[in-house]
Protein backbone atom coordinates (compact mmCIF):
# COMPACT_ATOMS: atom_id res chain seq x y z
CA UNK A 1 0.00 0.00 0.00
CA UNK A 2 2.89 2.87 1.11
CA UNK A 3 4.20 1.60 -2.61
CA UNK A 4 1.28 2.82 -4.25
CA UNK A 5 1.14 6.08 -2.57
CA UNK A 6 4.84 7.01 -3.06
CA UNK A 7 4.33 6.48 -6.77
CA UNK A 8 1.35 8.10 -7.05
CA UNK A 9 2.93 10.72 -5.68
CA UNK A 10 6.44 10.92 -7.96
CA UNK A 11 3.99 10.85 -10.18
CA UNK A 12 2.03 13.88 -9.32
CA UNK A 13 5.25 15.63 -9.22
CA UNK A 14 6.92 14.68 -12.55
CA UNK A 15 3.40 15.85 -13.68
CA UNK A 16 3.09 19.04 -12.32
CA UNK A 17 6.85 19.65 -13.85
CA UNK A 18 5.81 18.92 -17.19
CA UNK A 19 2.34 20.82 -16.90
CA UNK A 20 4.61 24.00 -15.73
CA UNK A 21 7.09 23.63 -18.85
CA UNK A 22 4.32 23.24 -21.41
CA UNK A 23 2.42 25.84 -19.70
CA UNK A 24 5.86 28.18 -19.69
CA UNK A 25 6.80 27.35 -23.33
CA UNK A 26 3.21 28.56 -24.50
CA UNK A 27 3.86 31.71 -23.10
CA UNK A 28 6.90 32.20 -24.44
CA UNK A 29 9.37 32.24 -21.83
CA UNK A 30 12.68 31.05 -23.42
CA UNK A 31 14.65 29.57 -21.10
CA UNK A 32 12.71 28.36 -18.28
CA UNK A 33 15.37 27.98 -15.59
CA UNK A 34 17.18 30.95 -16.44
CA UNK A 35 17.91 33.05 -12.68
CA UNK A 36 18.03 36.34 -14.53
CA UNK A 37 14.32 35.76 -15.98
CA UNK A 38 14.90 35.54 -19.51
CA UNK A 39 16.33 38.91 -19.02
CA UNK A 40 20.39 37.41 -19.85
CA UNK A 41 22.79 40.50 -20.99
CA UNK A 42 25.34 38.41 -22.93
CA UNK A 43 22.25 36.62 -24.41
CA UNK A 44 19.65 39.45 -25.80
CA UNK A 45 16.87 38.70 -23.37
CA UNK A 46 17.14 34.62 -24.19
CA UNK A 47 19.73 31.96 -23.08
CA UNK A 48 21.32 29.97 -25.58
CA UNK A 49 23.76 27.28 -24.74
CA UNK A 50 25.33 28.04 -28.07
CA UNK A 51 26.58 31.55 -27.35
CA UNK A 52 27.81 30.89 -23.37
Amino acid sequence: MANIIVGGIIVLAVGAAVAYIVKAKKSGTKCIGCPSGGSCPHCNGGCDSKTK
